[in-house]
């Protein structure tokens, strides 16, 4: 199965920062950091008012760049001109985070749910960005519609559902998520167990957790699910 590497190594979530303190979020440095320990790097992509994928996990600018703006109604050259947490780190675009990277360790994406008239753009720019890349990825993301586009592009790269149980409603939406063309699901640890992800693995589906803070989590994640991503602490030294 060609997205089994999942499972490998603990994923880094949005990279391997250190809860924006010195090295913040969906940056090169917190992607740098993960290349070298070895980690896989999960990361979040928004689209630009230009059609392009950033890696960035806010649909606004005010919580990491600290000023107002709409990622959806900035360019890509807005965007990328940005400083983010007030360190050098300056947003980066899909393409940037795959030359960086360029294989070294799997990437599992997260793509943001965008607006519906925005889908078929969002999935045509993350696959024209991946066309060629030579490493490990997969694509997942609460949107269930845009993971069907994505499916109906006839992608080569895996599919995942990000998924949480918060409510009834949030149970039907993942069980009829079921039916889509999907190899995995990220689910949220802090809603498992759940018969939901006995439907999953009854499908032969892997399932990684979302997002592991602590050893109480990490245990909890590694009865229910195949692996975690991770945040805040480094899980290989639970294992030392």
């Amino acid at each position: 199965m060609p997205h089994r590497w999942i499972i490998d190594r603990p994923i880094a979530h949005r990279g391997y920062h250190d809860m924006n303190n010195h090295i913040w979020e969906n940056t090169r440095s917190a992607f740098a950091r993960a290349v070298e320990a070895g980690f896989p790097i999960e990361c979040d992509l928004q689209l630009s008012s230009d059609d392009v994928a950033m890696v960035f996990h806010d649909y606004d600018t005010q919580r990491l760049c600290g000023v107002e703006g709409v990622v959806r109604e900035m360019t890509a050259a807005e965007l990328t001109a940005l400083n983010v947490g007030g360190t050098a780190d300056t947003i980066p675009t899909l393409s940037d985070l795959l030359e960086q990277v360029n294989g070294a360790v799997g990437l599992v994406v997260e793509l943001k749910s965008p607006d519906a008239r925005d889908i078929g753009a969002f999935a045509k720019s993350v696959l024209e960005d991946l066309d060629g890349y030579p490493g490990n990825v997969v694509l997942m993301s609460f949107d269930t519609d845009l993971m069907q586009a994505l499916a109906d592009s006839g992608t080569d790269w895996p599919l995942g559902l990000v998924a949480a149980e918060f409510n009834d409603a949030d149970r039907e939406k993942n069980i009829a998520a079921l039916e889509l063309p999907i190899d995995f699901v990220s689910f949220c640890v802090d809603h498992v167990p759940s018969d939901f992800l006995e439907l999953a693995r009854a499908k032969g589906l892997t399932v990684i957790s979302w997002t592991v803070r602590d050893e109480a989590s990490e245990k909890i994640a590694a009865e229910h699910t195949d692996q975690i991503t991770f945040e805040g602490f480094d899980p290989m030294a639970l294992s030392a």
